[in-house]
């Protein structure tokens, strides 16, 4: 790099960080935008009791009672979901947040 360059770059003031996408103070995209932040956690929680439940079931550690009443549980848990994402217009593929580098988070 050239002095002159060298010293264009310094000398440059830092250009004013444009914002991608327009924002919306509206209340209602903020509540929905929370619903579906919330909505994302509890499914991810819901995931991991699932799989939590099927290796303990598969381990032999529940009585048949137990695997009963689990399996109801977690079914009237994921029906619930069903609603409340009708609730607040959300999809399944709304509660999949892209991590970047991670990937998706469900």
């Amino acid at each position: 790099m050239s002095n002159q360059s060298f010293e264009r770059v310094i000398n440059s003031k830092p250009e004013a960080h444009q914002p991608s996408g327009n924002i919306s103070l509206d209340p209602e995209n903020a509540e929905h935008g929370l619903a579906q932040l919330v909505m994302t956690v509890v499914e991810l929680l819901r995931q991991l009791v699932e799989q939590q439940a099927i290796r303990r079931v598969e381990g032999g550690t529940l009585t048949e009672e137990q695997e009963e009443q689990l399996g109801v549980a977690l079914m009237n848990l994921e029906e619930k979901m069903e609603e409340l994402k009708d609730v607040f217009g959300l999809t399944e593929e709304d509660l999949n947040i892209d991590l970047g580098p991670l990937g998706n988070l469900l």
